[in-house]
């Protein structure tokens, strides 16, 4: 009897299991309720705390650059912040690859080499997801600029901004300054590059054309490029097919 409920009580447990909706398949926009995305309320997790990450430079810059995000860290032995007992937490909050930093952080904060002031990059709710240096673009034009993959609003309603809402491209200058959006709202960025003898940034993006909050191969690609040297950044679409 003992093994009958036994099985009777693993079998449930599967199919719960396997009706649970996974994260990937959610959609990343709630139509209702998108005029007011970037207006929504962010919950805020009591469980983390704000950490910044220890300097970064990059060659050829005069700036010091400052990832500022969140943490989970739970109450218990090991796991509180200043504790000598911190093998349970990483207090690491982004990757850095030479040219390319990585992560999940909220802001950055850029500090002259030559200075104690620092500026932040953005005083809205945004997760930058990578911050790429365009080193390429500066061996030859001497303009320094970084590029961006962020979530800026809360699109699918759930009170948080995170990689399951729409991820978007900006552009700054090394300093922080000139924090410029290149995408389109609800137009998820699929991907970018540089052509160096152009001295312009391309790149694409998805368009949730049926309205049934994902994206998927009945939606459209949008083709876009930006011209580096201009003094105001403006994407132009372009159509290759």
């Amino acid at each position: 009897m003992k093994k009958i409920v036994t099985c009777t009580a693993l079998l449930l447990t599967f199919l719960f299991i396997g009706c649970k909706e996974p994260e990937s398949n959610k959609p990343k926009v709630i139509y209702d309720a998108t005029k007011n995305a970037v207006n929504n309320p962010v919950k805020r997790d009591s469980s983390q705390i704000k950490i910044a990450d220890l300097p970064i430079y990059m060659e050829g810059t005069k700036y010091l650059i400052h990832a500022i995000g969140d943490i989970r860290v739970y109450d218990g032995p090991g796991s509180s912040y200043g504790s000598s007992k911190t093998n349970s937490v990483s207090y690491a909050i982004s990757n850095y690859n030479r040219f390319e930093i990585t992560g999940y952080f909220q802001n950055l904060k850029f500090q002259h080499v030559d200075s104690t002031a620092m500026r932040s990059l953005t005083d809205k709710a945004i997760q930058i997801q990578t911050a790429t240096y365009l080193n390429t673009i500066a061996d030859k034009t001497k303009k320094q600029i970084l590029a961006y993959s962020l979530v800026d609003s809360d699109t699918n309603r759930d009170g948080k901004i995170d990689s399951n809402d729409i991820k978007s491209l900006y552009l700054s200058n090394f300093n922080g300054t000139h924090f410029t959006k290149l995408s389109d709202d609800l137009q998820e960025l699929l991907d970018w590059n540089v052509v160096e003898v152009q001295n312009r940034l391309y790149f694409r993006t998805i368009e949730d054309i049926n309205k049934n909050g994902a994206f998927d191969k009945n939606d459209k690609v949008h083709y876009f490029y930006v011209n580096l040297m201009d003094k105001e950044w403006t994407a132009e679409e372009y159509m290759p097919i």
